[in-house]
């Protein structure tokens, strides 16, 4: 849409193909239906693929300022938080969704919506598209399909499946941001628990990174802020056959030593309480139980009765209880998605294929994708509005 708005503004008769009834769903279900549209903080430590620098200029090119024009310039107005964090004025996505599509349409864009892309063939430096209805040929093509992330939305692999066919390298694809699933059997005893903690992951049992937040417990792992972060880099190592294990620190405002000094202050002040009714005072009950199970200590056991080896055990527990990542929540349930057209191969300045010519690439069909919090929605809009500008040079 932003590739299409940009090449009309610069004289260009732009076609844009949508196989689902509406343009733009995925606006409409992002930041749950209020669209967290871009972050005023952006750069390429933002953004993770096999060439993070490609986003380098389109960061720089079209920046949160210039965005915020272009969003003036169809009525939309932005707020943002602290956090850098930028949302429609009205906190609404459809907010964002009618703009663009009113701006496209005022502009002359046709919008072919229930109309699939078959296929794209080169030939003497122009593109034949046959669809589920006709044939079309064009000089210039834009392959802005997204990837598999969210097939209920259209989320799928044609994008990619046109980039091989075209000569194009393909990182392949995995989920991000999105739920994991883990091997033991604790998390589904907690499941529903959300807690304020961190996660630090360990990949081939190396220390690697921490991620402080909400984590939700669930029954098929866990789910959570802090998690789809940590998501990003345990899903792309769990892509190349790496192991991932996950350091769960449920109370990270204590240190272990504080932490045993406070159960064992509970336990002598309430002798007559049992274990989980002395934990319950730190930890929800489904987690307080599910830890004292894991750790094969009763119940039932009375706090006069917990020795100071079982009150370090807990504590160490608490504070780093480990697990196991054996997959993710898959596609269906990932907000974006990694892998995609290898970068190496496009004109990061304006997204044009290096192998054909008039071949462009924009968002999330590219080996990019970024952290939470508006930036992977920035790089469609700011990759889209390359690709629109160049097209329109052309």
């Amino acid at each position: 849409m932003m590739a299409a708005i940009t090449a009309a503004r610069n004289g260009v008769r732009a076609d844009l193909f949508e196989q689902s009834p509406e343009v733009g769903r995925k606006i409409l279900a992002s930041g749950n239906g209020r669209c967290n549209i871009t972050n005023t903080s952006l750069g390429c430590e933002d953004y993770f693929g096999r060439h993070p620098s490609f986003v380098d200029y389109a960061l720089k090119t079209f920046d949160f300022r210039a965005f915020s024009r272009f969003c003036e310039s169809i009525g939309l107005l932005l707020r943002t938080l602290d956090d850098g964090r930028a949302y429609p004025l009205s906190d609404e996505a459809r907010s964002v969704h009618g703009a663009m599509k009113r701006q496209a349409l005022h502009l002359g864009v046709r919008l072919r919506t229930e109309e699939k892309v078959g296929s794209i063939e080169s030939t003497g430096g122009r593109f034949h598209l046959s669809t589920d209805k006709a044939g079309y040929d064009y000089d210039r093509v834009l392959v802005s399909t997204g990837l598999a992330a969210a097939p209920q939305l259209g989320g799928g692999m044609d994008g990619v499946a046109f980039a091989r066919q075209l000569g194009h390298s393909i990182v392949d694809p995995w989920p991000a941001l999105v739920g994991l699933h883990l091997k033991e059997p604790w998390p589904s005893k907690m499941s529903g628990v959300r807690i304020d903690g961190e996660v630090t992951t360990y990949v081939d049992g190396k220390r690697s990174e921490t991620y402080g937040g909400d984590i939700l417990f669930t029954k098929y792992g866990v789910s959570g802020f802090s998690i789809l972060d940590a998501s990003i880099e345990t899903s792309r190592a769990m892509a190349n056959g790496r192991n991932v294990v996950l350091g769960i620190d449920l109370l990270p405002q204590f240190s272990r030593q504080s932490l045993v000094g406070s159960i064992e202050k509970v336990a002598k002040r309430n002798g007559f309480a049992t274990s989980v009714e002395i934990l319950q005072g730190l930890l929800p009950y489904k987690s307080a139980k599910a830890l004292l199970q894991a750790l094969e200590i009763p119940l039932e056991r009375n706090g006069a009765d917990l020795t100071p080896k079982n009150v370090r055990a807990i504590a160490s527990r608490i504070s780093d209880w480990r697990f196991s990542v054996s997959d993710t929540h898959g596609y269906r349930h990932a907000e974006v998605a990694g892998g995609g057209v290898l970068c190496s191969e496009v004109d990061a300045k304006t997204m044009e294929s290096k192998i054909v010519p008039g071949l462009y690439f924009s968002g999330e069909v590219l080996d990019v994708v970024g952290k939470r919090g508006g930036y992977n929605l920035h790089f469609a809009w700011a990759s889209g509005y390359l690709a629109g500008k160049a097209m329109a040079r052309r």
